[in-house]
């Protein structure tokens, strides 16, 4: 039977602690019990209806003693190696001369001149990005004074945890590369991060109370004055922002109901029995979805992790994976995860609002990535990205071949305007001269020499 002292000595040993044991002992703990973790739909009811950001009182400046209690973290631990990228992915350009990074530190600067506080801006980086992100920061030009530059600043940095050897339960060893013997922890150790390395209680400190989490590619997330006003005038302790699901989002994960405890909960297709997947998957049955844009009042959440034994008690997520991803001949392993929004479970009175698909435009694959790199949005002075306004707030739908899963592949496809096309299906080899407008559905099986300005 394997037994967890191996674990918390390697963790030790690497420099992890207490908290970051802590929470993967108890996952560890949910993987030797079997635990299924999955959701019956008879368990659960449908959400009936939201709070709407449409409904709030419009504002585009809050108090500054409001915004001086609040701070914003970014999930920086990616690095987007499904589309190619062996560094940070926060550094992917997406216009010439503008990465997410750039338009995350003008976003900081803007609120921070708008409103005269001084709202602090944490990456959560893994060890992954760690490194090059702090390079970047520290020659981009970034004003030293707003701390932006300064690693102990600006950096919440993500633990990391022992992958498990499939068959003896134990830690993995592989001496041909033991860095592989580590893997992230999911963006469910944000609660981890924050209390191990100090910077809960240090923010808590400088009397703030209140966190805007979100992912550092979705650049529609931002710390939006009429909801931190919203979520400070509830008193929530945990708010969640949904939007309503569409045909595309019929495999993803949706927000529901509890019927034991009445508490709001995610459900994710792996905690779905089969069963129940056609009602999983019917999108006016549940209809929201989770943007992975959070707000946490940090003095509720110091509070709730005390009265948890300092662990959120956060559903285990299993990944079968070969230590070394990619040799599928390596030693099968496990890696444990959990995801951050899977807290509103913990909190009583943890709330959800639903908000415009604007606020969700994350970049997940070089189909995203086209969309963005395209007059369909505009990115403003401010560091605000927006879909244009003929677009009435629905993004182009693009499908594209693996020939351009990479994005130096999409690099020499060129970028078209898409301001007017619904949608852009490519099956073939395609090059998209500058001035190339798009426009209605458009299907292109190619090879085009650029002759035509629009094809169809």
């Amino acid at each position: 039977m394997a037994n967890f002292d191996a674990f918390e000595r390697k963790m030790t040993a690497a420099g992890m602690g207490d908290a970051p044991i802590r929470a993967f002992r108890r996952n560890y703990e949910a993987l030797l019990r079997n635990e299924s973790g999955l959701i019956p739909e008879q368990d659960i009811v449908p959400v009936a209806q939201l709070a709407s950001f449409e409904g709030l009182a419009t504002t585009t400046t809050a108090a500054p003693d409001l915004l001086g209690r609040a701070v914003v973290i970014k999930l920086n631990g990616g690095l987007g190696t499904s589309m190619g990228l062996q560094g940070p992915k926060c550094l992917l350009p997406i216009r010439e001369g503008v990465n997410f990074l750039d338009l995350m530190l003008r976003q900081i600067l803007d609120l921070r001149q708008r409103s005269g506080a001084k709202v602090p801006l944490l990456l959560m980086n893994s060890f992954s990005t760690s490194r090059e992100t702090l390079l970047y920061l520290a020659h981009c030009g970034a004003p030293a004074s707003a701390g932006l530059a300064d690693p102990a600043q600006v950096e919440l940095m993500q633990n990391q945890v022992p992958k498990i050897d499939a068959t003896s339960l134990a830690p993995v060893t592989w001496p041909a590369d033991p860095a592989l013997e580590w893997c992230p922890p999911g963006h469910g150790d944000l609660y981890p991060a924050l209390v191990g390395s100090g910077w809960l209680d240090r923010l808590l400190g400088e009397g703030i109370r209140y966190a805007f989490v979100s992912n550092s590619d979705n650049l529609g997330a931002t710390l939006d004055p009429a909801l931190l006003k919203y979520f400070a005038d509830s008193g929530a302790p945990f708010l969640m922002e949904v939007t309503r699901r569409t045909a595309a989002d019929r495999k993803g994960g949706h927000l529901a109901v509890r019927k034991s405890d009445g508490r709001l909960l995610l459900r994710e297709v792996a905690q779905c029995p089969d069963a129940d997947l056609e009602a999983f998957q019917d999108i006016e049955r549940h209809r929201y979805f989770n943007t992975n844009s959070l707000w946490l009042r940090l003095d509720l959440l110091k509070a709730q992790l005390a009265a948890d034994a300092g662990v959120l008690p956060l559903p285990m997520i299993r990944n079968r994976k070969t230590v070394d991803p990619r040799d599928k001949t390596s030693p099968a392993v496990i890696q444990l995860e959990t995801a951050m929004g899977a807290a509103i479970e913990c909190f009583a009175g943890a709330a959800a609002i639903a908000v415009p698909r604007s606020r969700f435009a994350p970049v997940k694959n070089t189909a995203d990535l086209l969309a963005l790199r395209s007059d369909a949005y505009q990115i403003l002075a401010d560091g605000q990205v927006r879909l244009h306004p003929d677009r009435h707030g629905v993004p182009p739908l693009i499908t594209l071949p693996d020939d351009y899963k990479l994005v130096e592949q999409l690099d020499a496809l060129g970028v078209p305007g898409l301001r007017r096309c619904r949608s852009l299906t490519i099956t073939g080899p395609a090059h998209f001269p500058p001035g190339t407008v798009l426009e209605g559905d458009v299907t292109w099986n190619g090879p085009w020499n650029g002759t035509c300005q629009s094809p169809v």
